[in-house]
């Protein structure tokens, strides 16, 4: 009997979980508790199930229904909402945990359902099957012991990646076979990372002593990966279920809290004050007006001898909780359904934009979060990565250096002139043998696959050659490429040896020793193989400022002008480097390696310390230049963002030249820009670079800040500076800002810092780690004012400083899709970032701007007339409106018209924003929901209260309101009241309405049907339910009078009167102002940048 187990950091672990990769968060029994428990969490629900209970409790004017239906619609419609995405993950567990798959047992196979799959069971999987859990490679149908897998459900990464089986396990590529191995796994606790893992398998055999092998990332299959080009494979399983790595990666990012919920909250108070203003009010004067013993209880509502000895604090205490209730809807409860509505259904509509949509991937924007639509219209700083982001990422190999030597490919125009005959131009020569190391080191030196092309999903077949490479990185199929073109080709890895073919189409074998595998803190990788003769070579490839001090100094300064000339003309830079190592030498590093691999406790840490001995003393041969193309209208995104009073940070891992060029072909920099530059070059080193660094801080800080003019206050988002400033500062330097000495001189280095950063309109921070990218944004982010922060990358590298920005949008790019699965927002290019921004942005802010006020605004005219009636009733609290009338009011006659109003209005046409960016600063800094705005629909709301309520009161003066003589009674008197209030909010917002819309017209004159329906319909019936019949037939009996029908559509004309008003002046203004404006300066775009990279560091610009 064959054993295969599996020991987490040594536990033991042998049990089947639920395949479930998305957690459920409810079951049929919980559902019900759990979910009211976290709903009343929200101090909102939590406030009115006060409410509904005191109404329960005590005894209270109006019937608990009218505070406990709308609370129970608000709490039903969220139960539905989390309930139905709830079962859709139910059913995508039970799809996952009910397929079948193929488990081997005694040398047989075994059909299991997934979701009975336990650690240690071996697992088959065949061609374009997903992995069910995650699996120790063991064996493949390959001879290599290779497999190719798609993790685009993971990472979103399309391409194919290679995956190693362990060593010994190889030839076991049968049902018997694997079934004879036993072996024991070791393996670190399930952790999130995708690209990381740590174990080793212990293989026993029958009469020899057990072998162990490290276990590392390309050993391991995840679960949600699919096999590709590899007719089965067989793995076993090591973690399921919840302890999958895709598992352990669904998880919701940390809340981000927009504006316009923070202005909500701030708002509420507001009216929450009062609200308590209101109450206090009504029951002071009622204990004052009763003080009078011919103004106490009238005979019919007469109080009893115990109710009158009872303290009277306590009866002061009930009435001042009667008196909430009465008012308590001055707080929209169902302003939280509607904008929770709004949000999630308005971000259908970037999703399916079609000017959003990207033909070359086939696919259009996404929003992982619906809950910061608003806030892409108030953004006012945009972080942004480089490569992949502002750049194709699109490699192509330009020309190459071998020992200051330059090589060209003459085909393509480079400085404006090309060479035709022939495809290569040399500008002197180098040794022989230099070239022919230069250009195996380039064949050599990768981690690119070759397949078929035939073979390969999803790839077109070149028609001039018959394979195709396969590899992570673009960079490595370009230098691939570029040596094809100077006669070295990679054949491909066979059985661990790499094979190559020569200029003199003669085919060579390296024998492959070992990868040291590329990583962002090196900045290199390197291969050591074996040569056909037994000669073993280091070759190493990576950034400049990584390879350049673990060369020979003296063979740096020729290489060095070619790499920063380069690197000015915007090309991407690689240096290569080898060095030959001894059999001793080689014994000494594979024993170091094999011992940091290893270990199962801080192995990355051991095999860093192994690369950097190993990567140590080595020889420069030359270096590689390979052009990434600028993104399709990068420039005129750019204006169009600076335009709109953004300013634009570039943060990047790449050098400063290269970065710099890219900042001028994107217009970012212009030819008139200052640059000011705090970078080693400026800084310099050695025990002086601190002090340099702070004169040149005070040096910039004079020039930008204190020898200006003060900004006028108020003044925001426009450039103050008849100037334009740049800043550069590299992440060596800012690491001396943020993290200075002790010295006292360097502890306002940060402060001072901020402020040149800010006064500049645009700053470029090159060879940036993650984490410092991280640090800049959180640096802004914090500063005065909290200014709205985006970042947008693409790679994983940029996850951070998305994380960290208040918007985070990631790129569909080609370094996979961590970024757009860790953002709030992906695009397929920068370029959808203007109308993500003017257009969507601009609208949603609009839009649920609106309705926040707007749902303030009704509540306020809705309440007024109520707290108004209670001094003419003696502070009896008794309502004004019925019962059903107060119940009906937010959810049914007023909800549905500001809800489409909020989901379509465009109160601008969308080509007009993308047009002209200065709109966008029209309601930027949460203009809409300041304080003066506020204000301004608090008085219309108060105004409109006390025309609805003394108008119908003065009305009511006239006795001859019916034919027979009589008068209205209190419910008529509140029916009137109430129907022009409805007919006047909603024909507020029809005022409001720029853009109709047969939805539009459909519940705005819907609900105003409704509500007379309704209401002829709740008087037209005797309801057995309702103890009193008050409301009957008396809507039918007011419209009887013409008096009436006069007095409702007079009190709408005067309410809505000033609303009109203005309208009518605003659009006199706006057809004045429009035809007096000049046109916008169009945003055309430029026909080449090649000119302006051409011009980037000459003597128009200045440099300081």
């Amino acid at each position: 009997m064959p054993e295969q187990s599996c020991s987490p950091c040594g536990s033991a672990a042998s049990l089947a979980l639920s395949q479930c990769p998305l957690s459920p968060q409810y079951t049929l029994w919980n559902f019900l508790p759990k979910n009211l428990f976290e709903q009343f969490r929200r101090i909102a629900n939590f406030y009115f199930l006060i409410i509904f209970l005191v109404q329960v409790i005590v005894d209270t004017p109006t019937s608990p229904v009218t505070s406990g239906l709308p609370l129970f619609f608000v709490i039903t419609v969220t139960a539905i909402k989390q309930g139905y995405e709830d079962w859709l993950r139910h059913r995508a567990d039970n799809e996952v945990n009910k397929s079948n798959v193929f488990v081997v047992e005694n040398a047989k196979q075994v059909r299991k359902e997934s979701e009975k799959i336990k650690v240690g069971d071996i697992v088959e999987v065949k061609a374009d099957e997903t992995f069910p859990c995650d699996l120790i490679f063991l064996a493949s149908s390959s001879t290599d012991g290779t497999c190719y897998v798609t993790t685009a459900s993971l990472d979103g990464e399309s391409n194919f990646k290679t995956h190693y089986a362990v060593r010994d396990t190889t030839v076991l590529c049968t049902d018997e076979a694997i079934d004879t191995l036993t072996a024991t796994i070791e393996c670190e606790q399930p952790q999130p990372d995708l690209y990381k893992f740590v174990g080793r398998i212990i293989i026993y055999g029958s009469n020899q002593e057990p072998v162990a092998r490290s276990l590392g990332p390309e050993n391991l299959l995840l679960k949600g990966a699919t096999l590709k080009n590899t007719k089965k494979i067989y793995g076993v399983a090591v973690y399921t279920g919840m302890e999958t790595k895709m598992a352990l990666n669904y998880q919701g990012k940390s809340q981000k809290r927009s504006a316009v919920e923070k202005s909500i909250n701030a708002f509420l108070i507001v009216y929450l004050c009062i609200l308590l203003g209101k109450a206090t009010v009504c029951t002071t004067l009622k204990y004052v007006w009763q003080s009078n013993p011919f103004n106490d209880e009238p005979w019919y509502n007469e109080k009893t001898k115990k109710e009158r000895d009872t303290f009277k604090v306590l009866r002061m205490f009930t009435d001042f909780l009667s008196f909430m209730v009465l008012f308590n809807f001055i707080i929209p409860v169902s302003m939280y359904v509607t904008v929770e509505m709004q949000k999630f259904l308005g971000s259908f509509f970037i999703s399916w934009d079609k000017e959003m949509y990207d033909e070359e991937i086939q696919e259009g924007a996404l929003v992982n979060t619906s809950d910061l639509n608003e806030e892409l219209g108030q953004v006012e700083y945009v972080f942004t990565d480089k490569t992949g982001t502002l750049t194709e990422n699109s490699m192509e190999f330009i020309e190459c250096c071998i020992d200051g030597h330059k090589y060209k490919d003459c085909m393509a125009e480079v400085d404006g002139f090309s060479q035709p005959d022939g495809p290569l131009k040399y500008y002197g020569k180098a040794e022989k043998s230099r070239e022919e190391l230069f250009l195996r080191a380039l064949c050599l030196c990768h981690t690119v696959q070759i397949k078929e092309a035939d073979q390969v999903d999803g790839l077109v077949a070149h028609p001039e050659r018959k394979y195709t490479y396969i590899s992570s990185s673009p960079d490595e199929i370009a230098l691939v490429k570029g040596a094809e073109k100077y006669g070295f080709t990679f054949l491909g890895l066979e059985n661990n040896f790499m094979k190559i073919r020569n200029q003199k189409n003669e085919t060579e074998m390296y024998q492959l020793l070992h990868v040291l595998n590329f990583d962002p803190v090196r900045r290199r990788m390197s291969v050591i193989v074996r040569t056909s003769t037994g000669k073993l070579l280091l070759f190493c490839k990576g950034a400049d400022s990584s390879i350049f001090p673990r060369v020979q100094q003296e063979e740096i300064q020729q290489t060095k002008v070619h790499v920063d000339r380069n690197a000015m003309d915007g090309y991407r830079t690689l240096c290569v480097a080898f060095k030959e190592l001894t059999e001793k030498e080689y014994d000494r590093i594979d024993r170091q390696l094999n011992e940091a691999k290893m270990a199962l406790q801080d192995r990355e840490e051991k095999m860093a310390k192994v690369f950097d001995d190993t990567e140590a003393d080595m020889h420069l041969i030359g270096a590689t230049a390979v052009e990434d193309r600028l993104q399709e209208q990068l420039a005129e995104t750019i204006e169009a963002l600076h335009a709109a009073g953004m300013k634009v940070w570039v943060l990047t891992g790449d050098k400063m030249e290269t970065a710099k060029s890219t900042c001028y072909a994107c217009r970012l920099f212009q030819t008139s820009t200052e640059l000011l530059e705090l970078t080693a070059r400026t800084v310099g080193e050695g025990d002086r670079k601190e002090d340099r660094l702070h004169e040149l801080l005070l040096e910039y800080h004079k020039k930008l800040i204190q020898d200006l003019p003060k900004t006028r206050a108020g003044l925001k988002r426009s450039w103050t500076l008849s100037q334009e400033y740049g800043l550069i500062i590299d992440g060596s330097t800012l690491s001396l800002i943020l993290n200075p000495s002790q010295d006292c001189g360097s502890s306002n280095y940060k402060s001072i810092f901020l402020q040149i950063c800010l006064k500049c309109t645009a700053v470029l921070c090159c060879r940036m780690a993650p984490l410092q990218k991280a640090q800049i944004v959180r640096m802004v982010k914090n500063t005065k004012g909290s200014p709205i922060t985006l970042s947008i990358g693409d790679g994983a590298n940029d996850v951070s400083m998305i994380l960290e920005a208040h918007v985070g949008i990631g790129i569909k790019g080609k370094e996979g899709r961590q970024a757009s699965r860790n953002s709030d927002y992906a695009v397929p290019k920068f370029k959808h970032l203007r109308k993500l921004l003017l257009a969507h942005g601009h609208l949603y802010y609009v839009r649920i701007a609106h309705l926040v006020q707007y749902f303030f605004y009704k509540n306020l005219c809705f309440i007024l007339p109520q707290f108004l009636y209670q001094f003419f009733c003696g502070f009896s609290q008794q309502p004004l409106y019925d019962a059903a009338y107060l119940t009906m009011y937010n959810i049914c006659f007023t909800s549905l018209p500001i809800l489409a109003y909020s989901l379509l209005e465009q109160h601008i046409s969308i080509d007009t924003l993308t047009s002209d960016p200065q709109l966008y600063m029209k309601v930027s800094d949460n203009a809409m929901l300041q304080w003066r705005p506020f204000l301004y629909w608090t008085f219309l709301g108060a105004f409109e209260g006390l025309v609805f309520f003394f108008g119908v009161y003065f009305l009511f003066q006239n006795s001859s309101l019916e034919d027979n003589g009589k008068v209205f009674g209190n419910w008529t008197f509140g029916t009137i009241v109430f129907t022009v209030l409805v007919f006047t909010v909603t024909l507020k917002l029809a005022l409001d309405t720029r853009f109709w819309t047969w939805m539009n017209h459909f519940v705005i004159w819907g609900s105003l049907a409704f509500y007379v329906f309704f209401s002829f319909f709740w008087g037209g019936v005797i309801w057995p339910f309702l103890k009193q019949q008050r409301m009957y037939f008396v809507f039918a009996h007011m419209l009887t009078s013409v008096s009436t029908w006069l007095a409702i559509i007079l009190l709408i004309f005067i309410s809505l009167f000033p609303e009109i008003l203005l309208i009518v002046l605003k659009n006199i203004k706006e057809k004045n102002h429009q035809s007096s404006r000049r046109a916008p300066d169009s945003l055309s775009a430029r026909p080449s940048v090649r000119p302006l990279l051409l011009r980037t560091f000459s003597d128009e610009s200045n440099v300081l």
